[in-house]
């Protein structure tokens, strides 16, 4: 086998393998029949499950939801929940005044809320952290839910985030919350 060809062997292997490489993620999870989603982690007879307290958006609403459009009267706030090293606990970020959206792994959620300042905290079992956020009405916000569980403690944060990130991010998850 000359080298030219070996090369050209080596290039189309190499490229078929990367564009492969979209067809190897995760598929979605379907919900549960009772409404409710579970992110589950681990492929063994006893996989760990978190799931959400209350059944999820329809796929309608989670459709809607991807267009990352505003609303005329209210600001926007997509909270996206997908980081490698947060692989456990429900998380409940509220903004006084409005229901709280729970949040699981490898999701994400929808706040309208009413233009203005607000701070949205997330609560999980071992702590809190808050944003200050503002914005007017019709704007669109992301927000990242950045956590990390070890074995000794989780730590959670809130980062703002673009919309174009959001849009990449989200490709595979699943809408948990509609808030407002």
């Amino acid at each position: 086998m000359s080298f030219d060809r070996r090369k050209l062997l080596a290039a189309a292997l190499g490229g078929t393998a990367l564009l492969t490489t979209g067809c190897m993620t995760k598929p979605l999870r379907p919900a549960n029949a009772d409404g409710t989603y579970c992110y589950r982690i681990g492929k063994s007879y006893r996989p760990k499950l978190t799931c959400t307290p209350g059944p999820v958006p329809s796929a309608q609403v989670e459709s809607q939801a991807l267009d990352f459009g505003g609303s005329a009267d209210r600001l926007t706030v997509y909270l996206v929940r997908k980081r490698w090293g947060d692989t456990e606990h429900v998380i409940s970020v509220s903004t006084p005044g409005v229901a709280p959206a729970q949040t699981v792994p490898e999701s994400f959620a929808r706040l309208r809320l009413a233009p203005g300042q607000h701070v949205l905290t997330a609560t999980w079992p071992e702590g809190t952290a808050g944003l200050e956020i503002s914005g007017k009405a019709g704007e669109v916000l992301v927000v990242e839910v950045i956590g990390q569980v070890w074995a000794w403690g989780s730590k959670y944060r809130l980062e703002p985030g673009t919309i174009d990130d959001a849009r990449e991010r989200t490709r595979n998850l699943r809408l948990v919350a509609d808030v407002g």
